[in-house]
């Protein structure tokens, strides 16, 4: 049987970098409900990175996610300096030298992705959304959060792919397949939606406007939780959901303002900020030697 959520699982590595040139070689690891992400650098640059699915075991999923990372690159745990672990579960990554939390490290990540002018960062993730406030060095003022339910992240998303026998990678640009935007589903429980979504189809709805109208309900649900935090115009998008074009563009439609692109995957944004910090308390261990 199809499994339409499944997303691909990816890494990367610049091969033009030789990492022993390197004097500060730092990673983030970032262990979310539903993917967890492995962040290399080397003097403050991307070097390497990798993206899948989180097992039931969070020290396994950051062992194996760390790993994928240092594939074909010669590196070893024993050549990184200093290890950040950050994510849902940051305090179970076994080789890390401290953890920080998932919205500092959006923030921090943010910042080095899209620049200093980024004042609002919307976290889209697994199971929870989360919208920040930073200032231009990536510091964190004010947050909201909403974890009470899937709906409005990845995970609801992915429940509704393989309703709609949809890859989910393909759920974004099917939304925007229609003449008109169609009232949108429940916002307020995934559970809801799903039950939403099988009457319209029983009714004869096709499945572009039944995505359509779940990502209708995500931008909006969305939007009331930027609304408690309050929008700046330097407004970014960090997390998987970031990719989906459907929840986007209807999200930008609805806050007046486009969120700036970055051509760093936005899914790696946490463990992207756990190198960061990782640098600069590398930095501090070094000089305090």
């Amino acid at each position: 049987m199809a499994e339409y959520w499944r997303w691909k699982e990816y890494r990367w590595h610049d091969a033009e970098v030789d990492w022993r040139d390197g004097e500060l070689i730092t990673a983030g690891v970032d262990v979310g409900s539903v993917s967890s992400q492995a962040v290399i650098m080397v003097d403050g640059e991307l070097y390497a990175f990798s993206n899948m699915r989180t097992g039931s075991d969070s020290p396994e999923s950051a062992k194996k996610v760390m790993d994928w990372a240092l594939e074909g690159t010669g590196l070893t745990l024993d050549d990184i300096g200093f290890v950040v672990g950050t994510g849902y579960g940051r305090v179970n990554v076994p080789f890390s030298n401290k953890a920080i939390t998932e919205i500092a490290c959006h923030a921090r990540g943010a910042n080095f992705m899209y620049g200093p002018s980024v004042r609002t960062v919307l976290d889209m993730g697994g199971q929870d959304c989360k919208v920040i406030r930073c200032d231009e060095r990536g510091k964190v003022s004010a947050f909201a959060m909403n974890d009470k339910c899937a709906a409005g992240t990845g995970r609801g998303m992915e429940v509704f792919a393989d309703l709609l026998a949809i890859s989910i990678e393909d759920v974004g640009e099917l939304s925007l397949q229609v003449d008109e935007e169609p009232p949108p589903v429940s916002c307020t429980c995934v559970v809801f939606a799903k039950s939403e979504a099988t009457a319209l189809l029983r009714e004869g709805w096709p499945k572009s406007q039944v995505l359509a109208a779940y990502c209708s309900a995500m931008a909006h649900r969305v939007v009331t939780l930027l609304e408690q935090v309050g929008i700046e115009k330097e407004f970014a998008i960090t997390g998987g959901i970031a990719k989906n074009i459907g929840v986007v563009s209807r999200l930008e439609d609805e806050i007046g303002i486009k969120a700036l692109r970055s051509k760093i995957d936005a899914q790696i944004a946490g463990g992207l900020g756990g190198a960061l910090f990782a640098q600069s308390l590398l930095k501090k261990k070094l000089s305090a030697n």
